[in-house]
């Protein structure tokens, strides 16, 4: 039974009972959790679907499990379906039935029977690699639009609202709210009580929720008790246009914010659609540690290009069919790409990129005199559901092959934050951080140098990533601001990487273990990205000196990692019965180094032939648990394709097994994909590890400085896009919108 590129019978037959399970039609495959509108730590909203719950099967839920209530109806002729969520009122209405779901990397499809019209929901949670300001609004869309399919026409009417569970977990606490009328429509949702800066739950205990949509005739509004709001809508096809003032807790009477959209008779052509918004905005988002110990309040990035939240709100609204096609366009060049792996391999990928995403902020300061400073731009990102840390660097790290595929800046902006910490010699010891405050969104710093012990993990990780940044953009800045801090990272690779003493590395919660041949290969690599370092910065001397000691190394590692029967590559040195995944080797790849010789890939190749498990290698011989991000990156260095597409396969079929209903899970049993606690980890664009390796930048940011909006992108999301946009429905209705 041990061969690669064949589905073992176990994964068969989990494969085969969830898909028993589901009655529509699901492309690429149907995830336990679908994402509905992620855009940031906060604005993170979910369908649990779990084995096969409909789109109106089930609440909406926060990465975190809690629900956020957001409700669809839709009245044909009179006649009342619910589309999402699973609201319950004091007045007849019928489910309609899920025809379809489609996922691609920025939008989730659902194709909903409403009697005789098909109502087509689509969620767009935008990916905008050329225009970071765009990308750092904290905002995602739901566009509605109908299809007569029997031929004849049809009244209709769609009504949507969010309840106040967008706002905190928490549904004993009191909240407030607004609706401001104009030429965009706006319910504005807070708590009363607010604390910058903190969290309940990994829930913001400050800002505000916003749903919107455009103002015109046929459009009403309404804020009240969730059964009434909802049954004013089932029982009359419109809303009152009233503002409920009745200020109180969540839970207390259920408050929502609701829409009704009178879309008139509708026959075969898909209507315009009806578009909301929702978004989460925290101002300011991020408490960042500078020189001194000051504590610098740090803003979303789009404030640069808005003076109100108001005028952003309207932009975004007004632009939907432009970010539709720009977005559709991305989706194709990413199924384009990853498609020249295989059909799994794309799956994967589009799964992943807007969870990494979506655990980001992208931010900016202000400078003395008040005004933005449009030089200044950090973003952090926020080590979800494992412990909550602020620009974790072994989090970074397996997430990096995304943002080299995306954006090379986005990278580059995620390290410059450590790098600017660590350079106002605030941090006490000789190796990298671990990360930059231990709770976000405060990025506090660890004067105290009590941050979580990872040295050989971390400075291995800050060397590879600031080389691979520089070398995909050509941009050299960082490794000329920070080569002090680089070369003092690689002194203490010298003495520790080749023998590592007992520390933990990435897989933390694995324990620590002395000698480890995986993190060893990972500080020896580190030694070597130096070397090219020095190189770029013309120290020949200095570049030459850690090239011998990286190939001296790489010598005596080969002796003591490699098995008395020159097998495989052990765990921990002298434990021939051990043995790991070998993930750190993608560096080598990944740098085009040729540090390790190719007898080394094609043994790991052959060895993991003999240990495989239905749903993949395990990590270690110390558990049978796996994790995806390794897999793949341990895919991008197989010998054979064969050896390849067995992790692939392996990742796509844990993803797709409905074992659990949260979100994308990295972290689960080997043997028969059940998940472990991670959920919704931004790690899973290491999923991109081969997409990383293949791609190229059509321009590199040659150390300029950005401008807020319009920001030079990757060549993967800027090069010209010339597939046929995915959706058959698409066009037609982009022309209808754009004649009226």
């Amino acid at each position: 039974m041990h061969s690669f590129g064949l589905l073992s019978l176990a994964s068969f037959l989990f494969a085969f009972c969830v898909a028993s399970q589901v009655t529509w039609k699901a492309t690429p495959f149907n995830p336990s959790s679908i994402p509905l509108a992620v855009r940031s730590p906060y604005l993170s909203t979910w369908l649990p679907q779990g084995g096969g719950n409909p789109l109106n099967g089930v609440w909406p839920q926060h990465w975190t499990g809690q629900t956020v209530g957001w409700a669809g109806f839709i009245k044909v002729d009179g006649t009342a379906y619910s589309f999402l969520g699973d609201p319950g009122i004091g007045a007849p209405f019928t489910k309609a039935t899920q025809k379809s779901m489609e996922f691609t990397s920025t939008q989730s499809i659902f194709i909903m029977s409403c009697g005789p019209i098909d109502l087509n929901v689509t969620f767009l949670s935008p990916v905008e690699p050329s225009d970071l300001s765009k990308q750092s609004f904290p905002f995602s869309y739901m566009a509605l639009s109908a299809t007569s399919t029997d031929g004849n026409s049809h009244s209709v009417q769609v009504y949507s609202d969010i309840s106040a569970e967008w706002v905190v977990g928490d549904n004993s606490l009191a909240v407030n709210w607004t609706t401001v009328e104009g030429d965009t429509l706006v319910h504005q949702v807070q708590l009363q009580t607010q604390t910058v800066f903190a969290e309940k739950d990994d829930r913001a205990l400050y800002g505000s929720v916003f749903y919107s949509t455009t103002a015109g005739s046929g459009v009403t509004f309404q804020t009240g008790e969730d059964l009434v709001v909802r049954a004013q809508f089932v029982n009359n096809s419109v809303l009152l246009n009233t503002k409920d003032s009745n200020f109180r807790a969540i839970a207390n009477d259920w408050p929502v914010f609701a829409f009704a959209h009178d879309l008139g008779k509708i026959a075969a052509t898909p209507s315009i659609p009806v578009v909301v918004s929702v978004g989460n905005v925290h101002d300011p988002a991020i408490s960042y540690i500078v020189a001194g110990g000051k504590l610098q309040d740090r803003s979303s990035l789009f404030w640069n290009q808005f003076s109100t939240i108001s005028d952003a709100i309207t932009s975004f609204m007004g632009e939907y069919l432009d970010a539709l096609a720009r977005n559709s366009k991305f989706d194709a060049q990413v199924q384009s790409d990853a498609m020249t792996i295989s059909a799994d391999y794309a799956a994967i990928v589009a799964l992943s990129i807007r969870q990494t995403l979506g655990a980001t902020d992208i931010t900016i300061s202000k400078s003395n005199d008040g005004s933005w400073n449009a030089t200044d731009i950090l973003v952090f990102m926020k080590e979800i559901s494992s412990d909550g840390n602020v620009n974790t660097v072994d989090v970074i790290f397996p997430a990096y092959p995304l943002l080299l595929y995306v954006n090379p800046l986005l990278a580059k902006y995620l390290l410059a934050g450590l790098f600017e910490y660590q350079a106002t010699g605030q941090y006490p010891n000789k190796y990298s951080a671990h990360d930059l405050g231990a709770s976000y969104p405060k990025a506090l710093g660890h004067n105290d140098g009590k941050d979580e012990q990872m040295p050989v993990e971390e400075s291995g990780n800050m060397l590879i990533m600031a080389l691979s940044y520089a070398q995909k953009s050509g941009d050299n800045s960082q490794l000329t601001t920070y080569a002090g801090l680089l070369d003092q990272w690689t002194q203490f690779l010298i003495q520790d990487s080749l023998i590592p003493e007992s520390q933990i590395s990435t897989d933390d919660f694995a324990g620590a273990l002395a000698n480890q041949t995986n993190l060893a290969i990972k500080g020896i690599i580190g030694i070597k990205a130096m070397a090219l370092i020095a190189e770029i910065l013309g120290d020949d001397k200095k570049s030459s000196n850690y090239s011998s000691t990286a190939a001296s190394y790489v010598s005596q590692w080969q002796y003591l990692a490699t098995s008395s029967d020159q097998s495989h590559l052990t765990l921990s040195y002298g434990n021939s019965s051990s043995w790991g995944l070998s993930y750190n080797l993608y560096a080598d790849k990944l740098l085009k180094l040729n540090l390790f010789p190719d007898t080394i890939y094609q043994m790991q190749t052959n060895w993991y032939r003999t240990v495989q498990q239905p749903f993949g290698v395990p990590l270690d011989t110390r558990h049978t648990y796996t994790k995806s991000d390794w897999q793949i990156w341990t895919a991008a260095i197989m010998s054979d394709t064969n050896a390849r597409d067995f992790f692939i396969t392996s990742v796509k079929n844990a993803a797709a097994n409905g074992l659990s209903s949260q979100p994308l899970g990295d972290w689960y049993e080997a043997r028969d994909g059940t998940p472990e606690a991670f959920r919704a980890r931004p790690v899973v664009g290491g999923h991109l590890a081969l997409l990383a390796l293949s791609s190229q930048p059509a321009s590199s940011a040659n150390g300029s400085a950005p401008t807020a909006s319009a920001i030079t992108p990757n060549g993967n999301a800027a090069r010209g896009f010339t597939l046929p946009l995915p959706f058959s429905w698409l066009g037609t209705v982009l022309r209808r919108y754009q004649s009226h």
